[in-house]
Parts: structure tokens; C-alpha cells; sequence
């Protein structure tokens, strides 16, 4: 880690006020090389070393340099370069808790791979539950998406219970599709099996820690104000959300496994982010680099989702005791400190 990510997840540590519920558990953690999985991992050992918890995390993961690379082989980690079915036929000690990040994010993969992409999300997702079935474990966060709201066109308050419109014939809709299966196994699992599983509806979440390759909308605004380059819209730019700081991000999936309901969904998000891609364009131009340019380039085959409203509200997790920290501006500011700053 460098030295903007140790000071979030140091801030995070001294912040987050749940942590002795978490003494002496055992995590399973999937996706931890990614970038909520990575900074859920930092997080939870920050907390472990000021506390003197006795929390382990147990990680299956594809690729194990990556790994070690990411979470830099710390004390109480037990990272395994193994497939999920061989992981928990392998694994024989006791599992607390786990929470489920992993999914496929690439735009391109999931149009050219939705067959993948969605029976990944179902059969690992049921997988899972199964054994927090079998194992009585403690509790369980499906880490879900804002997708699953599909198209909403009107701009009104989303709350948990709504639901856009998902085209079911584009092949781009294996993920919101595949996150809504996901979602109605957990909520199968508890209602029948009484699993303590909730479902984390994220924002697009970024900050600290994102990779050097990443290639998602914020980070190619980021780089444009770093390198001095132009900002090039694939999209109409009309699609419009809040977003949510990797910390804020780990801070409520922990707050939603410690205190939500089983079989609930909770938005994770900062309400006050809520933003166009457009907007938000200019708001990267106008902080951080005024005099890059901001260009039009619709490409229709881009693989972006389609243009959707997704002003979500996360009074629901509040209700638990959970607070986003970071505004998008500050959001901007780490994350541009933390690319600068990055091997």
C-alpha cells in the first residue's frame, strides 16, 4: 500500500465503532484481490493489529502472486490459489463469517461472455449459501450492484423495493440478471433455511487501491486530469448515480453484516454524490485540470450499460448506524493523489 491508502485504512480503523463484535472470527472472503475484497481485507487486519482482535481471513483466489502482491502476505491471511468447490472441500476450519465479492466488472467480457457471467454469479452465490447452510455460520453479504435496478427513466428516490427494466435479450444483461438470481437465492436461503445472509447493493465504488489498468469511467476521468489528456465520452453521458469511497464501501458491508436483517437488501452509497456522467466530467475538469477538454464520442457498442436514473437512497443502511464519510470531490482528490503516488 501506499501512502494514501494506509492513511484510509487507518482512518477507516479509528472510525469504524463495531469492531469488537468481530473478536476471534474467522472471515471468508472471496474476490480479494479485487478492489472491495482487497480493501475489506486491509481493513479488517488494520482493525485486528489495533485491537488485537484474533481475526484470520481465509482467501480463495485464481491468481496467487496477484494476491500476495495486493495484500502483501500479512499476519492472520490464509490465501490459497484454489477454485471455490476446492477451497471448501479443503478448508476444515471453522468460517464466521463470509462475504461474497467476487463477480465478473468487465463491460466487454460481459457482452462477449454471458453465459459466464451470469451462472458465475448464481452458482457461486448458491454455492455458498449452501455451506453457510451447512455450517451455521454467523453471517453472510452477497456483495451486489446497483445493476440490479436495471433502467429507471424517471428521476425519482430508489429504495430497495424498486425495480427498473432489464432488456432480457441483450447479452450485456447477464449481470443485472445474474445479480437479481443472486440476490433471490440469498433471500430464498433465509426465508427457508434462515441463513443470516443480507445483499450489499453497491454504488459504482472507487478510491485508493484501484488498479493501474483499471478502465472504468472514473478512472479514465482520473487519469485525463493526471496525464492532461481529454476526456473522450463513449457514452451519451446521460446515465447519472451517486457514488461511494472504497472505506465508506467496506465500513457498510460490515455494518449490514453485523446489524441487517437477514434476507434484506441494503444500498450502499453517499446519496450526495448523485451525479451525471456528464456532470461529472466537468466536475474532474473544472478541480483538478482545467485545461483538458471534454469530447463526445458515442460508440453504441462500447458495452456500457444502457442510460438509467439511479438516484439511490441508502436511509436504509443509515437506520443501522452507518455514515458516508468522503464527498465526490474529496473522493477525486485520494484517488488522483493515490494514481500519482502508485508504482
Amino acid at each position: 500500500m501506499n501512502e494514501v491508502q494506509k492513511k484510509d485504512i487507518e482512518e477507516f480503523a479509528n472510525d469504524f465503532t463495531l469492531w469488537e463484535s468481530l473478536r476471534n472470527k474467522t472471515f471468508l472472503i472471496t474476490g480479494a484481490t479485487g478492489l472491495i475484497g482487497s480493501t475489506l481485507c486491509h481493513c479488517l487486519l488494520k482493525l485486528n493489529e489495533i485491537h488485537n482482535l484474533g481475526i484470520k481471513l481465509a482467501c480463495p483466489v485464481r491468481n496467487l502472486t496477484k494476491a500476495n502482491a495486493i495484500l502483501e502476505n500479512e499476519k492472520n491471511l490464509i490465501i490459497k490459489q484454489q477454485g471455490l468447490n476446492d477451497f471448501l472441500e479443503d478448508y476444515n476450519d471453522d468460517i464466521d463469517f463470509i462475504i461474497h465479492c467476487a463477480t465478473p466488472t468487465g463491460n466487454k467480457y460481459m457482452v462477449s461472455n454471458p453465459v459466464e457471467t451470469y451462472t458465475f454469479m448464481v452458482e457461486s452465490t448458491t454455492q455458498l449459501l449452501q455451506y453457510a447452510y451447512e455450517h451455521h455460520i454467523q453471517g453472510m453479504v452477497y456483495v451486489s450492484s446497483l445493476e440490479y435496478y436495471g433502467q429507471v427513466y424517471k428521476e425519482e428516490l430508489i429504495t430497495e423495493d424498486k425495480q427498473g427494466y432489464v432488456d432480457p435479450t441483450r447479452p450485456r444483461s447477464s449481470y443485472p440478471l445474474g445479480k437479481r438470481a443472486a440476490e433471490y437465492a440469498c433471500v430464498a436461503y433465509a426465508k427457508e433455511y434462515n441463513v443470516p445472509v443480507t445483499m450489499a447493493r453497491l454504488t459504482q465504488t472507487f478510491g485508493a487501491g484501484v488498479a493501474k489498468t483499471e478502465n472504468r469511467v472514473f478512472a479514465q476521468f482520473a487519469s485525463a486530469a493526471i496525464n492532461g489528456t481529454n476526456i473522450v465520452l463513449k457514452s451519451s453521458g446521460k446515465s447519472s448515480k451517486p457514488y461511494s469511497y472504497t472505506t465508506d464501501t467496506a465500513s457498510g458491508i460490515l455494518t449490514m453484516l453485523l446489524k441487517g436483517k437477514a434476507g434484506e437488501a441494503y444500498n450502499v452509497s453517499n446519496d450526495e454524490t448523485y451525479i451525471s456522467i456528464n456532470d461529472m466530467a466537468k466536475l474532474v475538469k473544472d478541480n483538478f485540470n482545467p485545461y483538458i477538454k471534454i469530447i463526445h464520442d458515442y460508440d453504441p457498442n462500447s458495452g456500457y450499460a444502457p442510460d438509467t436514473l439511479l438516484k439511490l437512497s441508502s436511509a436504509k443502511l443509515q437506520a443501522l448506524g452507518w455514515k458516508p464519510k468522503y464527498g465526490l470531490v474529496e473522493m477525486y482528490k485520494r484517488l488522483i493523489d493515490y494514481l500519482k503516488n502508485i508504482d
